[in-house]
This record gives structure tokens, sequence and C-alpha cells, in this order.
């Protein structure tokens, strides 16, 4: 790192692969990894992060690095020279401390404040930095700060504990050595999720003699920010082990209801993939403080002309005139002609013509920042008393530019919604269920005073589920076989963990709220998920206890869309049950489902018109020879080392054939409360919305239009889902045609600044379309539109578009997104997001705001604005954003017209003092 454009010590070399060994520092330490620490909020009063380790933040290293911060400043420079110039007996005609005092007492508010505000930073990395662990070192496992853990340590971690680095997991408490854990602080999902380590190392269990003879070497990739990948392999005995993302524990991550587990530390401080993902912190300014700077500068050229013209009048009159008044205006000692009397002259007018220059300014406008943030916090309207969360404004530099948000950077889960999944209706064997209708068929709205269907007859329900059409109900009392092998799917086709603290009060831990929710109403509806081991899933179905077999898992993935598991039941009858996305799974249907696939696509389409999301849910019995092979070639696919998972995705795609359709299901993820109407005002300010979240496409789609984003009065919706970097310009290019086909001309503006100039131009002005459009871009696709010959179509297509929503991206995406529309476009930015996935994007925009919701702190630590709920930011942009700026331009308006009126008096005095600066 740098200070001063110094270097301090050699620079690494870019890592291309990393290779360590267990257990062994001396050999990791020739690498010259990163240790734990941990930095990411450390800004001192900087426009960059600067992080020391052998330069310690105190008094006397912060002093020279704020002065020199504060008289970056123009004003404060000046009066700095100021104080130079009446030093100097021949040109002053006041006392130097008049400057002496207002200045010093300016540099010392800012210098406390910034004191204050880089005090916090430090106490907040100290905590982290100082957070307990153990390691094991020489046999014994001992507690060690977070910020002394290296790379190759083996680490012990405890159930509810705070990952430390980036671990390969070697073996825990759990059976076949599976740990559970919570990546809210990751991706902004507060479901549980599954890890297994190797077999290999799973036998190491907590053995501290084993886990110190544990000599394993890890080669894998250089350090990334992909969270969702990781590639490498393990060797110990001479034996090769391929390891993946399901064996890794990243940083971020939280234990849960496992004991206790070990982990081997490949990443760690800035190296961990959490790290990686944060964006740098940079110093806000706002529109009001570059303007401020621009008029200081006027206020100079000014100055410098009111002095010259001064300068040379008492040149001329001296020669003219002074002869005569030498007895009351004498010249200074040394001065021997009228040009050189001119000349001290000017500088004298420099001191006298001060008050122009305004020093006291830049309090003035933290004072009344400071008051308009009070205003925030003291905002009862802004209040949430659910949850005892007032609004909070965490920096006072920033609120005048609320009132110029053009563009809103959004990210779904927890944000938009409250992350909480309802089982709503679904559609089973060519009926729809979820509807109430009156005695003469006409649908009923369902309200607070809609009759529940009673499931007091399954005492394994769970109380908070609710639904209101009786007829299911009747359907699985009666024994009807499609729907109970539909709830037989649903309680079977998933990947939930089942928590049973007391007999009977069942917990599940899902991996995502869409699969706990169909659990849930499986277990409503009489097929009760009990538990799960690696090899077994138990259901009480109807009351009767059932022990199924648990032979593979099929995972979901994004380009599968579909999830499927194969099951042996107690009767020994194997089948595949399979769950996923309409458009997929309608191609592997049996030709004999189509009659059935009429009827279940227009309930499909009715569900979706209502905002629901939807899954299609299939069947099939398995033949037992072809089933063994196939597990067999399964198996080898599984354990290869090259080609693992194209291998196993040909295994997938030749089982999931000639599926029988059974129906579909609909699941509402309730939107908080207010956000439709929120964004609808938004929307009459002129103000743009995109939605940047890791959701499927189909959810993201079916919020967007839950909330108001997206409606079937838009002209038309383009989805980019291009595989390559053509595909994705052909299908953005299209886009604009549509919208504005006269963007393709040469004699369009921006057209024409392209030919004009070699070089991409700097802002690009708005464009209008023919219509309101919306726009859907996937993570995949852009990936490629980020690139720099892509950039500048995305950001043309994609700003001519009401609504912009990304789906399926990683956190940094986030932040390179926002960062376009910043570099291209002339407009105020705004993010706002509620986990830690979303801190790179708070950081990159013009102000960041924290939603405090359900998934930790760390957005709203990294935020400029805090409070918790989205359909508060209509106030604070529309009232407090406003109001903020009006008082802002009102003060300017009367300080600069007090300091002009006070100084061009003196100014026209000259004219009557001989120009004597007296």
């Amino acid at each position: 790192m740098s200070l001063f454009g110094l270097k301090f010590g050699k620079q690494k070399l870019k890592e291309e692969e990393r290779q360590l060994q267990a257990n062994n520092r001396d050999f990791n330490l020739q690498f010259e990894y990163a240790v734990s620490n941990w930095h990411i909020n450390f800004v001192s009063c900087f426009t960059n992060p600067i992080y020391f380790p052998f330069f310690p933040n105190n008094f006397f290293t912060f002093l020279p690095l704020n002065l020199f911060e504060q008289f970056q400043r123009i004003a404060n420079a000046y009066f700095l020279f100021l104080l130079i110039l009446q030093l100097i007996p021949q040109i002053s005609s006041l006392a130097w401390f008049t400057t002496v005092v207002p200045l010093v007492l300016v540099l010392a508010v800012s210098g406390v404040k910034d004191a204050i505000d880089d005090f916090n930073r430090h106490k907040s990395d100290k905590h982290v930095n100082n957070r307990p662990v153990q390691v094991l070192i020489n046999g014994m496992l001992k507690d060690e700060k977070w910020m002394n853990i290296q790379v190759g340590d083996i680490i012990k971690l405890e159930n509810n504990n705070f990952v430390t680095a980036d671990l390969l997991l070697l073996s825990s408490s759990e059976p076949h050595s599976l740990t559970y854990i919570e990546t809210a602080e990751l991706d902004g999902e507060t479901n549980l999720k599954v890890k297994q380590a190797l077999t290999v190392t799973a036998e190491l269990g907590e053995d501290l003699q084993k886990l110190t003879e544990f000599n394993g070497e890890v080669k894998c990739e250089a350090p990334n920010n992909k969270l969702d990948k990781f590639t490498g392999t393990l060797t110990l005995r001479g034996e090769k082990y391929a390891l993946d993302n399901e064996k890794m524990l990243l940083r971020g991550c939280t234990i849960r209801n496992t004991e206790w587990c070990f982990g081997l530390v490949i990443y760690a401080g800035p190296d961990t993939k959490l790290m990686q993902n944060s964006g740098k912190t940079t110093f806000k300014r706002t529109s009001i403080d570059r303007l401020m700077n621009v008029l200081v500068l006027v206020i100079f050229a000014f100055l410098a002309l009111m002095c010259l013209i001064l300068a040379i009048g008492n040149g001329i009159w001296e020669y003219d005139k002074g002869y005569y008044f030498q007895v009351y205006l004498p010249w200074a000692e040394g001065v021997n002609s009228a040009s050189y009397s001119g000349f001290l002259m000017f500088w004298s007018y420099v001191i006298i013509l001060n008050t122009v220059v305004p020093i006291s300014l830049y309090v003035s406008v933290e004072i009344i920042r400071l008051g308009n943030s009070f205003y925030i916090d003291w905002d009862r309207k802004m209040y949430y008393p659910l949850n005892n969360t007032p609004a909070q404004a965490r920096t006072t530099t920033l609120n005048e530019e609320l009132g110029q948000i053009k563009y809103i950077f959004s990210d779904k889960t927890g944000t938009l919604t409250q992350n909480i999944m309802c089982f709503n209706k679904c559609s089973i064997n060519g009926k729809a269920y979820g509807d109430v209708y009156d005695m003469s068929g006409q649908r009923i709205e369902i309200n607070e005073n809609t009759e529940k269907v009673d499931f007091s007859y399954n005492h394994l329900a769970d109380p908070k589920f609710a639904f209101y059409d009786h007829s299911l109900v009747e359907a699985v009392k009666l024994s009807d076989v499609p729907t109970h092998r539909f709830f037989r799917l649903l309680s079977l086709c998933h990947t939930v963990m089942p928590e049973e603290k007391k007999e009977g009060n069942l917990v599940y831990q899902a991996q995502s709220p869409d699969e706990g929710a169909l659990v849930t109403a499986a277990r409503n509806f009489g097929f009760v998920f009990r538990a799960r081991t690696p090899e077994t899933i138990t259901v009480v179905e109807m009351g009767e206890t059932k022990i199924y077999k648990l032979l593979a898992i099929l995972d979901f993935n994004n380009v599968r869309k579909r999830m499927s598991v194969i099951v042996r039941s107690p009767e020994g009858d194997l089948t595949l049950y399979c769950k996923g996305a309409d458009t997929i799974l309608y191609e592997l249907l049996h030709s004999s489902c189509d009659s059935l696939k009429e009827e279940t696509t227009e309930h499909l389409n009715e569900f979706a018109g209502e905002g629901l999301r939807t899954l299609v849910v299939a069947y099939k019995n398995l033949d037992e020879d072809y089933f063994q092979d196939w597990i067999r070639r399964h198996h080898e696919a599984s354990t290869a080392l090259e080609g693992r998972e194209d291998k196993l995705s040909e295994l997938y795609e030749e089982i999931e054939k000639d599926l029988m359709l059974l129906g579909a299901t609909a699941i509402e993820d309730k939107l908080q409360d207010g956000v439709p109407q929120t964004i609808e005002t938004l929307a009459k300010a002129n103000i743009k919305i995109w939605v940047l979240t890791g959701d499927k496409q189909e959810t993201a789609m079916n919020i967007g239009y839950s909330c108001n984003l997206l409606n079937d009065d838009m002209e038309d919706v383009f989805i980019i889902e291009g595989s390559t970097s053509d595909d994705v310009l052909n299908e953005l290019r299209n886009a604009r045609k549509k919208m504005k086909p006269d963007s393709f001309l040469d004699s369009d503006e921006i057209n024409i600044q392209f030919e004009k100039s070699s070089k991409p131009p700097k802002i690009i002005p708005d464009e209008q379309a023919n219509g309101v459009y919306g726009l859907v871009i996937t993570g995949h696709s852009l990936a490629y539109a980020l690139e720099g010959n892509l950039e500048l179509e995305l950001v043309r297509t994609a700003c001519m578009c009401k609504v912009v929503i990304c789906c399926r991206v990683t956190p940094l995406q986030k932040a390179q997104v926002v960062e376009l529309v910043k570099k291209y476009k002339k407009a105020v930015t705004l993010a706002i997001g509620d986990g830690a996935n979303d801190v790179s994007m708070i950081k990159t925009a013009h102000i960041g705001v924290g939603i405090s919701g359900q998934e930790g702190m760390q957005a709203v630590l990294s935020s400029d604005f805090s409070f918790a709920q989205f359909r508060y930011l209509q106030r604070l942009l529309l009232v407090h954003g406003r109001w903020s700026y009006i008082r802002m331009c009102k003060f300017l308006k009367y300080f600069f017209y007090k300091n002009f009126a006070f100084t061009l008096v003196h100014f026209w005095y000259g004219f009557f003092s001989g120009f004597s600066a007296q």
C-alpha cells in the first residue's frame, strides 16, 4: 500500500494458484498469504481505505493526515496562505490572529468530527479482529484472536459461531460430517444450507491427535469473488480428492444446529470471498459540495480582479497625487516608487477583502446538515414500532442529495419482500384449489373474516399455516390417489432439515423459503416430513410412519431449473419425484399427459397473473434393473475429477424423461407493507428503479408484477439471457431498436458523438423510448454485458426502460451495475438493501440505504441512512431530501449575498481613501 505516493515493502505478485499444507505454517508462510485481519470499515480521513499494521493510528499520525485532507479544501488552503501574508509587516494592516482564530476553529470542528468517525470505525474493526477462535496448535486447542489466524491452520467452530475465514470442512459432530450454516451475511438468505466433508477427512472426527497428524496438501484456485464456485484438490497419502463449494464454509456464514466442526483455513482476511465481494469505501461528496468548490474558485478570481483594480488604482494615484498626502499616507519603509507601492497594495487588499472568501461556509453547511440529520432521526413517521427501530442518518454530509435521486438500485429479498413464503394455491390432477366460492358459485375475496380450514385433526400440523379452501382437505380425507401422491411428493422432494426440540414441535430449516412453504403445506394436509438421514426420509402419512430409502438427489441448478429425488418406499417401489419450472418440466412429460398439461397451464397462468411463484410437480415409476445400472454410472460420474458436472447432467437428463404430471403449486412471497404504493409514487417523481437480486428469473419477475414494477400495460418486457457475448449484444440491440428505431440512424445525437470522438463519450444524454418498457437480464448475460465493448449498449438500452430487473447477480455485479450508471449518466444514484450481499452496491452508489431486517447488520453498518421498512424511502427522498435541498439553497444564497455586501463596501471605500488599504 502507499502513503502520499510512497511504497512500503515489496509489491505482492498476482496469485495464479493457491498451494498450502495443513498444520505447516513454515511451508505456508513462504507464499505470504494474507492473515485474517478485517479492516474493510477503516476509512480515516482519506478518500480510499488506508491500513498499516505497522503504522499505529494514534493522535500523532491522525493529525497530519487529517490536516492534509482539510487543506485540500481550497478555502482552508487560501486562509493558510493569508496567514503567511499577514506575517509580512509591509503589506499587513490586520493582526495575524484575526485569521488564525477562525481558521483554527474551522479545522478543529472538522477534525473532531473526523476523529469521532475514525474512532467508531476503528472500534468496529477492533471488535471483529479480536473475536476469539479455537486453533489447533501442537496438538492442543488454544484460543486465538481472528487477526492471528493463518492459512493452513485447523480451527474448531461451535454452534452459533461466526466462520472465521474460508474453510475446508474436515469433520463435524453430525452424522456423515454434515454441517448446517446460515448464509444471511453472504447472499441475504436466512434459511439453512448443508455442507458435507469428504469421507476421508470425516474420519478424523474430533480426535486432536489425528487432526494434528493430518498433513493433507490443498491446491486450489486463487482468491476470487465467486461465492457459488470453488475448485481444488486435496492430496492425502498419495490419493487425490476433488474439492468443490459443497465442502467449503465461507467467512460471513454462521454455524447452526451443529455442536462442533473442524475446518482448514484456505483463504483468510482480504482473500476471503466475502472481502473480495466488498466494494471500496469511498468518500462521498454531494453536488452542493462540488458547486461550492466551483463558487469558491469563481470568488478567488473575482477577489484577484478587485485587488488588481485597486492595486492599479493605487499606482496611478500615488504617481499623480500621492506626493501631496505623504503626511497622512506615508510610503512604507523600502517603498521608493508608485508601481512598487501598487504591488504591495495588491497583497494588502487580498488581506482586507478576505471576507469575500467564505471560510465559515463549510462549518455553517455542516451545522445545517447536522440539523437536517436530526430531523430524520426524530421523524416518528419513519419509526417502526414492531422491532423498535427508528430511522437513522448515519452520515451528516449527504442530506440534500436525497432530493436529487434519479436512479434507485434495490435488492429484492428482505428489501421489497418480507422473505416469508406462504402456500397459497395449487392444481392437482386438473383441479385448482385455493379459491373460496359462495353458494351461487361466485369467488369470494379472502380476508380476515374468511373461515380457515380446521387442521385440529392433525396433531403435527403447523398452527401458523392458513388455508381457506375446504375441498382440498376433503380430497385428502377421502384418500384421493392423485392428491395423496401430490403431497407425498412435496414431503419427499426437497433438502429441508427438520428440528424437533419437543415432541411434535417441528421446525423446518430450508435452503429456500419456497421449499419450507411446500413442506409445511404437506405437513398440514397429513404428510408430515419428520426426519432425515443421508440414506432415509421419515414421513408420517395420515398418521402412519413410513421410512423411505433416499437413493439419489438430482440437484437444482440454474440450467436444469428442477430438482428430483429417487426413493424406495417401504413396499419396495422405486419412484422418481420431480419439481421445477413449468417451461422445463413440460418438455419432459409423457405424451399421455397432454390434456392434463393444458388444464394445468390454464391454472398456472391464473396463478402467475396474481404474482404467485409457481412450480410444476411430476413423478415416474422406475424399473429395478435399469435403475441399478443407472446408479452405478451415477457413482462413477460423481467421483470423476474432470468433467464431473457434465457427466452428472447427462445422467440426470437420461432418467428425467417420460414423467407423469401431478399438478402445480403456487406460493406467495409476501411484500412488505406499502411497497407497491411507494414504487408507484417514486415512479411519478420520475425516479427509475432497478432491482438487483440473486433470485431466479421467474421469482424476480413475479415480484416485479406484484409490486407494480412490471405491469401488463407495458409495451414489452425484454428478457436478456444470451449465453455468449454476441447473443447478448444482439438481444440488447433488438430491444433498443424496438424502443427507439431512430437511435440507429447516423443523425442520432449519441451516434454523432461516437463518430466525432475516438473515445466513448463520458456522459450519455437521456433518450426517450416510444413507450413504456421493462428489461430483465440474467447474471450470466450481465457478465458479458458489463464487458468494455458492451457496457455502452447496456447503458443505452437499460436506461430507456422504466424498470430494469437483474437476476442471479453476484454482490460484485450489483456494484458494477451501479458504477456503470454513475459513469455514463449525470444522475444521483441510491442503493438500498438489507444483507451483506448488498454492501458493495451500497458503498458504490452516491447514497447507500440499509434496511435493518432479518439479515444481520452489515448493510446498515455500511450505509449512509437506515430504517426498517422499504416504504420509508418515499418520505426520506420526497420529504427530507426535498426540504434539506431547499434549506441549503436558501442558506447559500443568503451567505454569498451577505459576504459580497460586506466586502464591496470596502472595495468602494478604496476609491475614496487613495486605494491605501486603510
